[in-house]
């Protein structure tokens, strides 16, 4: 999926001749210090950060901001800009609507996220690891071949990322494949994930 990737900011080295690669079926863990570039990789992955160097490729061709690309490709990276108005159940069934054949229906994400409770609140009045889980739901939900996970576990207790790492594993199980960049070595051990180590570039 990467070969010999390098990312420049201004004249610094974020990135320098990463490769990765990842097939249906499998789960991988970037992990790293802080400024090693794990989310720029996963960016890159996205096609939401142009390599410097290097050829990056999805599914057989380069990352591109086309429907084709994003039906296939599910991103949790920063929190999302919630829809002014919108409920959590509103937001998961705007989902739907969009991607028609979802993995679950939103009365199931609601249950397997822990929002059942939360379904008529306005996202903006959850806490950090309810909106987390929210954004999660919102990705599992729909359909998709490919998940990128920027720390997944952001917010989340310990035993909702127990549960998570189920998920993910259902998830390669069912032929996807999981790219997650995560601090949490304890998840990634759980979701049997393969580790791909990243140095801060020199």
């Amino acid at each position: 999926m990467a070969r010999d990737v390098g990312v420049v900011a201004g004249e610094v080295p974020i990135l320098t001749g990463i490769d990765l690669a990842a097939g249906p079926g499998e789960v991988v863990a970037v992990v790293g210090v802080n400024g090693a570039g794990k989310s720029t990789l996963l960016r890159c992955l996205a096609g939401l950060q142009p390599p410097a160097s290097g050829e990056v490729g999805v599914f057989g061709r380069p990352p591109a901001d086309t429907a084709a690309f994003w039906r296939d490709v599910a991103v949790v990276a920063d929190e999302p800009a919630w829809y002014p108005g919108l409920t959590v159940r509103e937001h998961l069934e705007l989902m739907r609507a969009v991607h028609h054949d979802t993995r679950l229906t939103v009365e199931a994400a609601l249950e397997e996220f822990d929002l059942v409770e939360r379904a008529d609140l306005a996202p903006q009045t959850l806490s950090t690891g309810q909106r987390q889980r929210l954004v999660l739901a919102m990705a599992l939900l729909r359909p998709s071949r490919l998940l990128l996970l920027d720390e997944p576990e952001r917010g989340l207790d310990t035993a909702f990322r127990d549960r998570l790492a189920t998920m993910l594993t259902r998830y390669a199980a069912a032929g996807g494949t999981v790219v997650m960049a995560t601090h949490d070595l304890g998840l990634a051990r759980a979701a049997g994930a393969r580790r791909v180590s990243l140095e801060a570039a020199a």
